[in-house]
């Protein structure tokens, strides 16, 4: 089975950036444009505070090429405030506005919180069944008593994928016992790390061994299942497009030189 690897960053508009990956001089409104020169899909946590508006879809849409993708955070309206329950509404209304990103909508994301624990399963049972088949959902525990194979099978058997987020709230020995026996109609990964990072401009952790073992599991996943989605905070090491472009080294995937970037004027201003 051919597996189609996609990995990015979590998010494009970063200061830090300038200079260390986007030419000098790279204003906020060419991010975009000129990311999804280096990168084809790219995760977007905005969507998590508020559902945006049509024009801001829109322009997603048209300043990136046939072939990118984007993932989008479903609003802590409904994962936070609700905790799952009476978001039906809610739900409608953001599903409505993502397609408007037509064929470039990859995955959403489902993002609990810490605290929503198996206690609340029914919620989560009931919210579930409300998910149309037509989008991509993946869903983010932070509570590691939620990673049994009886919740997988079950995420599996409602089409939504378990997100594998390398961070503080679940090991990184649970998640990779959980693929060896992972089956999914697609994956979805994400690295996290220690929000005491700040700057965004360069590699500060060194993280070659974790990026080596997940090398490994993508190995694995990619005989389990036919898509996988990846994408790196900055504060895993302090620079996620670099973190980026080193995991698929690791992994031979194609890679653009974010060099060879060139500023051309926005048709946006």
């Amino acid at each position: 089975m051919a597996t189609t690897i996609h990995i990015g960053t979590q998010g494009w508009n970063y200061e830090g950036w300038v200079g260390s990956f986007y030419p000098h001089k790279t204003s906020s409104k060419d991010m975009l444009s000129l990311y999804a020169k280096v990168f084809d899909t790219v995760e977007i946590d905005s969507t998590f505070y508020a559902i945006p508006a049509e024009n801001s879809v829109r322009g997603w849409y048209d300043r990136t090429p046939v072939g990118f993708s984007f993932s989008v955070k479903l609003p802590s309206e409904i994962t936070h405030k609700n905790r799952l329950r009476d978001s039906q509404t809610c739900l409608e209304s953001f599903l409505q506005r993502m397609l408007l990103l037509r064929e470039k909508l990859a995955c959403i994301l489902i993002q609990l919180p810490p605290d929503f624990s198996p206690t609340e399963i029914q919620s989560l049972r009931k919210f579930l069944k409300l998910l149309p088949e037509n989008f991509q959902f993946a869903i983010e525990f932070r509570d590691p008593k939620w990673f049994t194979e009886a919740m997988v099978s079950e995420l599996h058997e409602n089409h939504v994928a378990l997100t594998l987020a390398d961070g503080k709230w679940v090991s990184r020995q649970v998640l990779f016992q959980l693929v060896e026996n992972l089956q999914a109609p697609f994956v979805y990964t994400r690295w996290l790390g220690p929000r005491e990072l700040t700057d965004f401009s360069r590699i500060q952790l060194d993280r070659t061994k974790e990026l080596a073992q997940w090398s490994e599991a993508f190995q694995i996943l990619a005989q389990k299942t036919s898509t996988i989605y990846g994408y790196f905070n900055n504060h895993y090491q302090g620079h996620s497009p670099t973190s980026s472009n080193d995991f698929k080294r690791l992994l031979n995937l194609k890679i653009v030189d974010p060099t060879s970037l060139i500023v051309q004027p926005s048709l946006f201003s």
